[in-house]
């Protein structure tokens, strides 16, 4: 089994090294916290050092593969320590198995899909990109990189949504939609025409409020 570690220690890191030991599909070894000290212990894991030892500690042996344990709350952070480790490191990628995922879907490196997802036929996930518990992408719709779908949000078929994108918990997305890049939806939102400007939509159906 590959070594596994986590950039970030805290709910998500742990959630992810729940899932890579406990449905098969790597060894977690530890995280990279740069708030923490190296040698500290988080969750059973040790601290590797801070987001300035990975390529090291890499060279070194002490993990295979990597995935980022930082929320919705820091896409941008995401988004960065992706776009300067992708090309020196390998990413991991977990797709719990009690997920369907058609043998048409394409994923990309880095992606942590959660127990109980559907991923229909043709349906693409870009590098980076989390599916949290219970989401459904229904056919040939697209997911671009480093956005993260909450808890059972449903997109229908046909839908085209862009990087950096976090749509809140129970949203909805209707068919043949595009949803651009940096929109944020609140929870609930039922998405039932184009999101083209960056922020935040909430409500049924789903209006802009507000910039981010």
């Amino acid at each position: 089994m590959k070594k596994l570690a986590i950039i970030g220690s805290g709910d998500l890191g742990q959630q992810i090294a729940y899932h890579a030991l406990h449905d098969g599909h790597y060894e977690p070894v530890g995280f990279f916290d740069d708030w923490l000290t190296k040698g500290e212990i988080k969750h059973q894991l040790s601290i590797l050092g801070g987001s300035f030892d990975i390529e090291s500690e890499f060279k070194n042996g002490t993990f295979d593969c990597l995935m980022i344990g930082i929320g919705y709350k820091h896409l941008a952070k995401r988004k960065e320590l992706f776009e300067q480790y992708k090309d020196l490191v390998p990413f991991g990628t977990i797709i719990h198995s009690s997920s369907y995922v058609d043998k048409s879907v394409k994923v990309g490196k880095g992606v942590f899909i959660y127990p109980g997802c559907t991923l229909d036929m043709n349906v693409e996930i870009g590098d980076n990109v989390l599916l949290n518990v219970g989401c459904v992408i229904a056919h040939d719709s697209r997911i671009g990189k480093g956005s993260f779908m909450s808890p059972a949000v449903k997109v229908a078929g046909f839908v085209k949504i862009g990087e950096s994108v976090n749509l809140g918990i129970g949203t909805c997305v209707i068919d043949n939609l595009t949803i651009g890049d940096y929109v944020k939806t609140g929870g609930g939102a039922v998405v039932i025409e184009h999101l083209n400007e960056p922020g935040l939509y909430v409500g049924v159906p789903a209006k802009f409020k507000k910039s981010l």
